[in-house]
């Protein structure tokens, strides 16, 4: 740029520019062939002095064995003086001297370095020697000459039993070596890169299967409920669920590993026993439902999670993806998740986003997935790209209820969205957002996410604090709540009666406007908090009131008024289908929806709409402006993505609960949402009319 008027490049300087990109090519090229070659021959050594160990005969010509004989051993004269040196030396100890060897050649075959070389490299001859020396306490076969532990294991063995006679301590003589065996193997495993809990799970993996056949050959019944008076919910002391969140990852140095794993407490991803939240509840009588009406978290470990090694070469994959499409930039950081591994990427000075973000599709293909999401990391110079997992995780609404977010939550009206893409719980105030407008395809998980947000609310609230009215046009979803105590009607299944009840719902927000108008509170909180502070003093609440003028005076007359008041309870009205009700009463529909997103929030009033069409004639404008908290599962298209959230994304999401979460700000967050089966919402809404009927209007 040249007096504000850009300059072309010279065909030279592009010249020199590709050369040096192909020479960095062929250097790259060249080292990772060496690898592959310094790996292959690694292998094949280890092969050899695997073979040479697994001939071995004592009886066989070696440096102190001089014999006329044939040699047996396969790999001839040399192969048996190496083994004997080895067997002498080391013991059985010499197999696991072949062990890194293994893990290195292999890892440089397929192209991966090693991390902390140089202490690995330490490590592995050390690990050898003390796993010699804890093997010299055994049994001397006869195959082998020296012992187990060959003369490391036997030297090892009489200083240890020599200290025990020497003290007259007889323990000293066994535990020494027991010890020096013990972290003979931590060093070995290190020296191999292999980490113990993938080894252990490997190791009882049969046992498990076994257990879990005799499982199904016994055929146990299923838990039935045959007095429904004697279930007692469980409840138990509060458990304190945190969560350890790693610090910011990003670095400039490109040797440090790019993958940051949020780590959570042990208690907190898989709670050995899920536990009920203590509330505090006016009503003696009333009791929580417990959770183990719901089903416990399963979560299996197949083998199938992604290790370090394999998303730096994901990363790598992808940098390379994106270079092909002519995207200049680096992966600074991944995140991998239950569901979707998060791919920070620091695109190169003068790369819009807006290019990088049109690349979805083309990097899901790429990159062998079933879809990609691209989205601005706000606050961040990267970018987020999003891939699937292999294996999804499921995450349980039992494992949200009993963390310690919706345990430690003041906000009576929580709900458990589900996790974030590390695996954080998401917890929401209903009352803050403070209504909802839920979209999403038939199967994208809707339905469940409905289930879901309802349970939170029983889970947490009395009937004396939280009423409902749903609205079911569908006749499917909601109908299993019928008869709860919480209703203040019966499930509304006809959309003109729908129009009724939300007519109603205006009629009590505007009367609740006038009861706090005389107390002179701005919400339902105050007003709660005023009337119960008034009960336990035993006050009468008064105001005075202008009832006319005096006839002589003409001064106004004021009287005094009681006024006798209850708490008001919050009411959340639960609309499962929008699309059916704007179909036949649209005008009205939006109408009543519109005043009550628009005032009901003071009164304690709040909406939950749902639908699987977001065309712009069910979400209005009306209805789009008074819903700033929106939530969209997968729907088929940009255009129904942008109408509900007001930006693409949403068509490629994952189904099955994978959701985006529009917060009031205009902040969105990817959310996968738990899962809860119709038997457990059953159950619990069984529990539930055992505690008590409804008090229709």
């Amino acid at each position: 740029m040249i007096g504000g008027v850009y300059q072309p490049r010279s065909r030279g300087a592009a010249m020199a520019d590709a050369m040096a990109d192909a020479r960095r090519a062929l250097g790259r090229l060249m080292r990772i062939l060496a690898m592959r070659g310094a790996g292959a021959l690694l292998l094949a050594g280890t092969a050899a002095v695997l073979l040479a160990l697994v001939s071995y005969s004592s009886a066989d010509t070696s440096l102190d064995n001089a014999t006329g004989r044939e040699v047996s051993n396969w790999l001839g004269p040399v192969g048996a003086t190496a083994a004997d040196l080895l067997l002498q030396a080391f013991g059985f100890a010499a197999l696991a001297f072949l062990v890194p060897l293994v893990v290195w050649g292999t890892r440089a075959l397929m192209g991966q370095s090693l991390r902390h070389g140089m202490a690995r490299a330490f490590a592995w001859p050390l690990g050898t020697i003390f796993l010699a020396a804890g093997l010299g306490i055994l049994p001397r076969p006869e195959s082998l000459p020296a012992g187990a532990g060959g003369m490391i294991g036997i030297a090892v063995s009489a200083l240890s039993v020599k200290a025990g006679l020497s003290y007259h301590q007889d323990w000293i003589g066994w535990t020494v070596p027991v010890v020096l065996f013990a972290a003979g193997l931590t060093l070995a495993l290190l020296a191999a890169d292999l980490r113990a809990k993938p080894l252990l799970r490997a190791a009882t993996s049969v046992p498990v299967f076994l257990y879990w056949l005799g499982s199904l050959l016994k055929m146990p019944e299923r838990r039935s409920y045959e007095d429904d008076s004697d279930i007692e919910p469980d409840i138990e002391d509060e458990h304190d669920y945190g969560l350890d969140i790693a610090p910011e990852p990003l670095t400039a140095d490109a040797r440090q590993s790019r993958v940051k794993r949020e780590e959570l407490r042990k208690a907190a991803a898989v709670p050995k026993r899920a536990r009920q939240p203590a509330l505090a509840l006016e009503s003696s009588e009333y009791q929580l439902p417990a959770l183990g009406l719901l089903a416990e978290p399963r979560h299996i470990n197949d083998g199938t999670a992604l290790s370090d090694e394999s998303l730096e070469e994901n990363a790598r994959m992808l940098e390379a993806v994106l270079s092909d499409f002519g995207v200049k930039g680096r992966i600074v950081a991944v995140r991998p998740g239950p569901v979707v591994t998060l791919y920070e990427f620091e695109p190169a000075a003068g790369v819009k986003s807006s290019r990088v973000i049109s690349l979805a599709d083309d990097v899901a293909r790429s990159m062998s997935a079933v879809a990609a999401r691209v989205a601005v990391i706000p606050g961040r110079n990267v970018l987020g790209i999003e891939l699937p997992n292999q294996t999804r995780e499921t995450v349980y609404l039992r494992e949200l209820l009993a963390s310690g977010e919706y345990e430690k939550a003041r906000a009576p009206l929580i709900l458990a969205l589900g996790k974030t893409i590390g695996g954080e719980p998401v917890m929401a105030d209903l009352a803050k957002m403070p209504h909802l407008l839920i979209a999403g395809t038939t199967g994208s998980g809707k339905s469940v996410a409905l289930n879901t947000m309802i349970l939170s609310l029983l889970y947490r609230m009395p009937p004396e604090q939280c009423r409902m009215i749903m609205i079911d046009p569908k006749m499917l979803e909601l109908s299993t709540y019928d008869g709860i105590p919480h209703l203040l009607a019966a499930v509304v299944t006809d959309p003109r009666k729908a129009v009724v009840a939300l007519k109603w719902a205006v009629r009590e927000m505007e009367e609740r406007y006038r009861k706090m108008s005389k107390l002179g509170v701005r919400g339902v909180e105050a007003f709660n908090e005023r009337v119960r502070k008034a009960k336990e003093k035993g006050e009468v609440l008064k105001r005075t009131v202008q009832t006319g003028f005096d006839r002589e005076t003409g001064k106004p007359i004021y009287e005094d008024e009681t006024l006798d008041l209850e708490p008001m309870p919050y009411i959340v009205v639960v609309v499962d289908e929008m699309a059916d009700l704007m179909m036949i009463s649209g005008k009205e529909i939006e109408g009543a929806v519109q005043r009550l997103a628009q005032m009901a929030r003071a009164a304690g009033i709040h909406l939950i709409a749902a639908t699987q069409r977001p065309s712009v004639d069910v979400i209005t404008g009306t209805i789009k402006a008074n819903f700033p908290t929106r939530i969209s599962f997968q729907v088929t298209s940009k255009i129904d993505s942008r109408t509900i959230l007001g930006e693409q994304g949403a068509e490629q999401l994952l189904g099955q609960g994978d959701m985006l979460y529009m917060m009031a700000g205009g902040r969105i967050r990817r959310v996968h949402g738990p899962f809860v089966s119709d038997r457990e919402v059953e159950d619990v809404v069984k529990f539930l009319k055992t505690q008590g009927t409804p008090e229709y209007l």
